[in-house]
């Protein structure tokens, strides 16, 4: 597995983290609370944290290609939300599947 991981400081990280979970929804199963979601993508999972001004991202896939494409979907659509904010994309790191955080 490849993994890659993220973090925004924003007073609308709970707000965010629910809005990428109710969106994706539609296409793709979904669950979350203010405080964690998990979006099951065909190529991919995404687990999201939410604690006070911090949104943790986490990103999972088989192959190294649906990692990269899984991160500019969460990418795209987060700085469309954040779009008030002036989000510029996010900073991905690379983990080891040995060193996940489980944030969600």
């Amino acid at each position: 597995m490849f993994l890659s991981s993220s973090t925004i400081e924003t007073e609308a990280a709970s707000k965010y983290l629910q809005q990428l979970c109710k969106h994706f929804a539609h296409k793709a199963p979904a669950e979350f609370t203010p405080e964690r979601g998990h979006i099951a993508f065909p190529f991919g999972t995404c687990r999201l944290a939410a604690d006070g001004n911090r949104l943790a991202i986490e990103c999972e896939a088989p192959t190294e290609f649906e990692l990269l494409r899984l991160q500019v979907v969460i990418d795209k659509h987060l700085v469309r939300f954040a779009w008030r904010e002036k989000l510029e994309a996010l900073d991905w790191r690379r983990r080891d599947a040995a060193h996940a955080t489980g944030i969600a």
